[in-house]
């Protein structure tokens, strides 16, 4: 919770309204300026569910990645489910997560969520319901197509203890953060379940961390924070070297880096200073060397072509991926 008093009470009306009786809910207050912490008090001292509730409050902002890290290590329960401080759940949530958790032994359930954007029109994200049982059958139907799971930290219950053994945690950055966990996560975990119920709604605003696109003036820096999270992803891919699904993951890291180059083109003139063609080019850089592409067995000419056009020189590099980038409606 950050600088959240337009925003709180709605949301915890709807996490306090949760069917499911035995939930710890657990508020981390990143150094909010304005009346958040008094409002949440104040919810604690008059809700019937108000002891429920834990306050850590931090005397500084240190960014979501801090704040989710910290509540991986202090929270209590068995399960996890993350959810931001603007948003809203449904009333059966917990319930129905839990439900399947039971029914299929379970470490991880994924619910599907509608987005509102910031014209009010809404976007319907849903999973057709499937159970995983074994093996990489996560990662591999995770990454059978570019955003296969949302990456968003938020709206699924999670087995705690498998991300505190594995010590996966959050990027230390304030940008897709979550879509570096969330590629993560998917690995660790065997028994999941999607399901088709819309469970999270996420409410887009324009001063959100995520929607930087709808500025007037980007900073360089913000820019280069995205680069460091891609970068992130294919460095630590590598251990998954030997996976099954490496080649969708090499194909999903630079995916990454070529849809960031898109929104840098089509929001140049914004961007201050100017991001140059090399090193648009050098964001591009494949994880994999092209004796390892040409051994895949999957996603084998769509990582090539991506490690080729990384290779050409950087006007010819950044052309192609703008000429690319106008054909697919992305600049």
């Amino acid at each position: 919770m950050y600088n959240a008093e337009d925003f709180i009470l709605r949301t915890m009306e709807s996490v306090l309204s949760q069917t499911y009786n035995n939930i710890e809910f657990l508020v981390v207050d990143d150094g909010s300026s304005d009346k958040s912490v008094q409002l949440l008090n104040s919810i604690k001292k008059n809700h019937s569910r108000g002891g429920d509730i834990r306050l850590i409050s931090l005397p500084d902002n240190h960014g979501p990645s801090y704040a989710r890290n910290l509540i991986i290590e202090k929270a209590q329960g068995e399960y996890l489910y993350f959810m931001d401080s603007d948003d809203i759940i449904r009333k059966d949530t917990i319930s129905l997560m839990m439900q399947y958790v039971r029914l299929d032994n379970a470490d991880i359930v994924f619910g599907s969520m509608e987005k509102i954007g910031l014209s009010g029109e809404k976007i319907l994200i849903q999973y057709p319901e499937l159970h995983f049982r074994k093996g990489d059958e996560v990662p591999l139907y995770s990454y059978r197509k570019y955003a296969g799971i949302q990456a968003s930290a938020c709206n699924f219950l999670a087995r705690i203890s498998i991300i505190r053994e594995n010590e996966l945690r959050f990027f230390p950055s304030n940008y897709w953060e979550d879509f570096a966990f969330v590629l993560d996560l998917v690995t660790y975990y065997n028994r999941a379940v999607l399901l088709p119920y819309i469970t999270y709604t996420y409410l887009c605003r324009i001063n959100s961390l995520s929607n930087f696109q709808n500025r007037n003036y980007i900073n360089k820096a913000e820019i280069f924070r995205n680069i460091s999270v891609v970068n992130y992803m294919k460095s630590n891919g590598l251990r998954l070297r030997y996976k099954p699904y490496y080649p969708q993951r090499c194909y999903v890291n630079v995916m990454t880096a070529f849809y960031l180059i898109c929104s840098i083109l089509k929001h140049r003139k914004n961007i201050e200073p100017e991001i140059t063609n090399k090193e648009m080019k050098e964001a591009l850089s494949h994880p994999a060397s092209f004796k390892e592409i040409i051994s895949f067995k999957q996603c084998r000419s769509k990582n090539l072509l991506l490690y080729m056009i990384g290779k050409m020189p950087p006007f010819l590099c950044v052309s192609i991926i703008w000429v690319i980038g106008k054909v697919k409606k992305l600049i």
